[in-house]
Parts: structure tokens; sequence; C-alpha cells
């Protein structure tokens, strides 16, 4: 019979290759295996899971979004839990259109630094100094936005300008460029409280004392000569990892040292290495000349797609443009970039957005 223990390694690898869903509410019981939305997004783990205000959970896509009670949904770029720091963005590449409303109230969650900043409008046959670049998502087909710290200049050189709004936005560093922000940089944020810092520091897991209290302690061996469980967990992890490369090893020096070496052993050696390689092949998913048999059309300019694909790649989460061209997965014509989906498919074998195997 198998112990827990030596399902551990097996679990360790599963996580990565079959994304989560749906975000569980319960934090995991392991340090090293976190909840995630998909296999590259960032995990979730104590306290941005078993805690109220912080408000992650996935989407149907296995991207990670936070919900700011005052400001909406944003994409999760990143999370630092030993800084306590949340990197987010704009789910439509224009981060600097939702920070003219950002509202951090009724989150946990505040920014370190903050610039007061003054958003203002030009007409198009208006000339700016170079220094003074427009926002691109912002502008429109009679005016340019800008912005700028300096708002005196900005009445005195610019008066058929107009000023839109006046406010103070986040800033991770102190005075930096707002240009920082245009398009899909990422927001950092950061909460203070509760306070997980020395856990993270030991690599132990974080959590509650007690249901009934908000104080929060280390949970994991900390004596010394002891390793944690989770520690522990890896360390197998590897040896077994290390174990087998050293009989592959030992296998492939084994055949060239043998008396019938020659273009039998190495094709015997051959044999040996080539195999997980075409095991590995057959896990990664279709290759070129399968995937170039589904149907691609270039897009015109009414962008217009069959059925109930929207305008926006799935994958890439960028919006689609005239001349681009989308390939059609067959059978459930859910609809891609071609650059985007290529790639998805030498990887998964399958639609990212109902999971039919194309195989």
């Amino acid at each position: 019979m198998i112990s827990s223990k030596h399902l551990f390694p097996l679990g360790f690898f599963l996580i990565f290759l079959f994304p989560l869903r749906h975000a569980s509410k319960k934090c995991s019981s392991s340090f090293y295996i976190p909840h995630r939305c998909g296999p590259l997004e960032a995990p979730i783990r104590f306290p941005l899971c078993d805690h109220a205000g912080f408000n992650l959970h996935c989407t149907d896509l296995n991207k990670t979004v936070l919900e700011l009670p005052m400001s909406g949904t944003f994409l999760v770029r990143n999370i630092d839990y030993y800084k306590q720091q949340i990197y987010i963005s704009d789910p439509e590449n224009c981060l600097a259109k939702r920070l003219l409303t950002f509202n951090m109230s009724g989150s946990p969650f505040s920014s370190r630094f903050s610039i007061f900043y003054t958003f203002f409008s030009c007409p198009n046959d208006v000339v700016l100094p170079f220094s003074y670049r427009s926002i691109p998502c912002l502008n429109n087909s009679t005016s340019s936005f800008y912005v700028t710290t300096n708002y005196a200049f900005v009445e005195i050189m610019f008066p058929s300008c107009q000023i839109v709004k006046r406010l103070h936005v986040p800033s991770p560093f102190g005075e930096i460029e707002f240009l920082s922000y245009v398009g899909n940089e990422s927001l950092m944020l950061e909460w203070l409280s509760p306070n997980c810092r020395s856990c993270e520091m030991e690599y132990l897991r974080c959590g509650f004392k007690k249901k009934s209290s908000l104080e929060v302690k280390c949970f994991g061996s900390k004596e010394p000569g002891h390793l944690s469980s989770g520690v522990l967990a890896v360390i197998i992890s590897f040896s077994i990892i290390g174990a087998v490369t050293l009989f592959g090893t030992c296998i492939a020096i084994r055949v060239y040292n043998s008396p019938r070496r020659g273009h039998s052993a190495i094709a015997a050696a051959a044999t040996v290495w080539q195999q997980p390689r075409e095991v590995m092949a057959a896990v990664r998913g279709l290759d070129q000349s399968t995937i170039e048999t589904y149907k691609k059309v270039e897009l015109g300019q009414s962008r217009r797609l069959p059925g109930t694909n929207g305008i926006i790649c799935p994958i890439c989460l960028s919006e689609y443009a005239s001349k681009e061209t989308i390939r059609f997965m067959p059978e459930c014509d859910h609809c891609f970039h071609v650059e985007c989906i290529d790639v998805w498919l030498k990887i998964h074998g399958s639609c990212p957005l109902c999971r039919n195997s194309r195989k």
C-alpha cells in the first residue's frame, strides 16, 4: 500500500498539469501546494483566502482576479507574500482609465506612496513639448489626453486645453513617470494586516490562532534539527528526480562500454533516451501540421466573429483588430489569435474554453 507521504511528489506535479476552474474558499493545508487558477497564475494562500475582504477568485478562463468594492475587477499579475504586496492590472489594457475612478475604500489594501497628478485633454491640433506623451487608450478623434504633476504649467502654457481631473495616484516608488502606468502595466498595492512575514521567512504556513480571533500564528515544525513536512516533501521529490536521472546515466554508460558497442549499441542507447521524449511529445499536444488544418481567417474592418465568440482573445485578453488572423477550433468553433492558439495547442492539444480534446 502506498502511504500518503509517497503521494506528495505525484500531487506536486499534477498541480501544474490540471489548472483549477474555481479557487476554493478554504486555504490549502500545505505551504508548497497553494491554490492556483491556472498553471502560470499566482499562488493563492492565506490571507488571500480564508479571510474576509481579500476577494480573489478564478474566472472561467483560469485567470486570477481581484474584486475591489469601489473600483471593480482587476487581473492579478503577481503576489509577494513576504512583502505583502499584490500587483494588479486592467483586463482591458488601460490602467490609466481605471485610475481616474480608483478607490481602495472597503478593502484591506493600501498604497505606501501616492502622487498628485493632473489629467488634462487638448485638441489634436495643439502641439505639446516632446516630454508630454499622450495616453493612447484615452485618446479620441478630437482630443488627446495627458497627465502631469505641474498643474500651473498646464494652465499658463496651454489655455486651449481642459483640466479633466486632479487626484492622488498610487505609486510604488514615489516620484516616477506616470507613463509607466499606461497600457497594461501593473499597479502595486499592499496589505498590513494580518502580518504573516515571520511565517513566510521560515517557510511556514500562516493562519488564524482561533476561529473567533483575528490573531495569526505559524503552523509547522520549528524545532532545531527537524524539517517541516513541506520542506521534507520537496527534498523527497528532488531525491526521486535525482535517482531517475542517475539511473538513466548508468544505463547510457553501460551501453556505451559494452563489448558490442557499435551501430547496435548506439541504436540501443538512442532507444533508451528517445522513448521518454516520444512520450513527452504525446503529452505536449498537437504537431504544427495538424494545427494548420484548422480553419483561419483574416478579420475585416467590422471584426465580426460567428456564434458566441466575443471581441477579445480568451488567451491573451487583447481585443481583436482588423487585419489580424484568427484560427477556429473544429466542432466548437471557438476562435483565438493564431499566434496564441498555436502555442497553446502544442502544449495542451485541447480548446482553452471548452477543454474538448483535439487529438
